[in-house]
């Protein structure tokens, strides 16, 4: 598609020029606005199995390590508290936030005592779709997003999924069997595997519907440059040229029981949280080694290493090691992008906000929208989109966090040599891995509830 191909290529280049970090040298996040509600991000970046196609902050699971972090997170969670941030929501990403669940557990009702909370998010894996796992969450998080990617077992075995979290159709009977649990079960898919046919992705929008789950995300695959020769040498070489016929197609399938949220996200009627929290929340603050935090206009990145991030909090230093600040026309993109990705966005409160129109201050975006026919409301107050608009912020999407990818890949650099081996999975942190599968073999064959 010929507007993906220009988007794709528009994109990498803003994103090499706009997305460097800078060294942070204040030992804690600037001031809030005062009035203004915040999302709270926690990074736990812990895994039993490492995927190739994450380029998250993540390292293999050991269970002292995993420990000693978490007491580390509460007591940033502090230090946020007492800079006088509202947060009025949670989110939990990883890694396998459910890794521990009495951490998980502690650190969410730490949240509650200190903040505004009114709803919790968590991600959690399909082997942790058990009673001793979801029972001490149900009271507790509102949303639960679970890492399924795809129910067909050669695409499982190839991500190197299928021993762990088990086949497609076990995997669909667990989801099955906690509908009604959560006020919202969101269920993570990707899309455009390098050896998906079209068939199997008729067949992974069919057992996604039969699931019963209320949320779905169909995510396009992303060959960032940390990933990239991974994914060559477990689900193949990454290519979009069938992103868009794929995203028809699904869109064209889940039409029939869901309705878009966002251009990736599918909601029952009557459905779910959304689950990109950067739609609902233009700010956020992000606590934990690899989380980000985005301030008035600026990028703050946690550093990546796990020894640094102990050695930070016990000084009684926040996380944050590296800054990025945005001019005005940054930050303009940057809402067009996300209010847009969120089916929505408020021309007045644009203009407000930034003191000239949508139409003069992103001429050329607009005219380029118009061109390709993605707008389907386009008055004076608002702009919709169409779905071939859809696609086109899925597309443009895939290139933001390829470049937000690159950020991170800017922050792994300082990494020591035997961080950057667990992160990559070498020989040196097997060990801590299959430690890791043996202790929580016996909880993946506990009865589902």
């Amino acid at each position: 598609m010929l507007a993906e191909r220009v988007l794709s290529a528009v994109m990498t280049r803003a994103n090499a020029k706009t997305l460097k970090l800078e060294p942070y040298a204040e030992p804690r996040l600037p001031a809030p606005v005062a009035g203004r509600e915040y999302l709270l991000y926690v990074h736990v970046p812990f895994c039993a199995r490492l995927c190739p196609y994450c380029s998250f902050n993540r390292f293999p699971f050991e269970r002292e390590r995993t420990v000693a972090y978490f007491k580390r997170l509460r007591e940033e969670m502090r230090f946020v508290a007492e800079e006088g941030f509202d947060c009025t929501s949670v989110y939990v990403g990883g890694g396998t936030p459910t890794v521990i669940i009495d951490e998980l557990c502690e650190t969410i009702d730490l949240a509650k005592s200190l903040f505004r909370i009114r709803e919790v998010s968590s991600e959690t894996n399909p082997d942790h779709l058990i009673a001793d796992v979801l029972d001490p969450l149900v009271e507790r998080v509102d949303r639960l997003s679970v890492g399924v990617q795809s129910f067909d077992d050669t695409l499982l075995a190839q991500m190197d999924r299928l021993d762990k979290y088990g086949s497609g159709a076990e995997i669909l009977e667990r989801i099955q069997a906690i509908e009604g649990k959560f006020h919202s079960l969101n269920v993570d898919m990707i899309f455009n595997f390098p050896t998906q046919t079209e068939e199997m992705l008729v067949r992974d929008v069919e057992m996604l519907v039969a699931s019963r789950t209320n949320q779905t995300t169909f995510y396009p695959l992303m060959a960032s440059p940390v990933v990239e020769e991974a994914l060559k040498r477990t689900v193949g070489k990454v290519s979009y040229e069938r992103e868009h016929r794929y995203y028809m197609v699904l869109s064209e399938l889940l039409a029939e029981s869901f309705e878009p949220a966002t251009s990736w996200t599918f909601s029952r009627t009557g459905g779910g949280m959304i689950d990109e929290y950067i739609v609902d929340y233009e700010d956020y603050v992000g606590i934990g080694s690899g989380a980000f935090s985005y301030l008035n206009g600026a990028l703050y990145v946690n550093t990546f290493s796990l020894g640094e991030y102990a050695q930070r909090i016990d000084a009684g230093s926040a996380g944050v090691t590296a800054r990025r600040a945005f001019v005005t026309r940054d930050r303009m993109r940057y809402r067009f992008l996300m209010s847009l990705f969120g089916m929505s966005l408020d021309k007045t409160a644009f203009a407000r906000d930034f003191g000239v129109s949508i139409e003069r201050g992103l001429l050329l975006e607009m005219a380029f929208m118009r061109l390709n026919g993605a707008f389907d409301i386009d008055d004076s107050e608002r702009l919709t989109l169409t779905v071939k608009g859809r696609y086109l912020l899925v597309a443009m999407m895939r290139q933001f966090f390829i470049g937000v990818n690159n950020l991170r890949d800017q922050a792994r650099e300082a990494l020591p040599p035997e961080e950057l081996a667990m992160f990559y999975g070498e020989s040196q942190c097997e060990g801590a891995a299959q430690e890791a599968i043996a202790q929580t073999e016996d909880a993946e064959h506990a009865p589902v509830p």
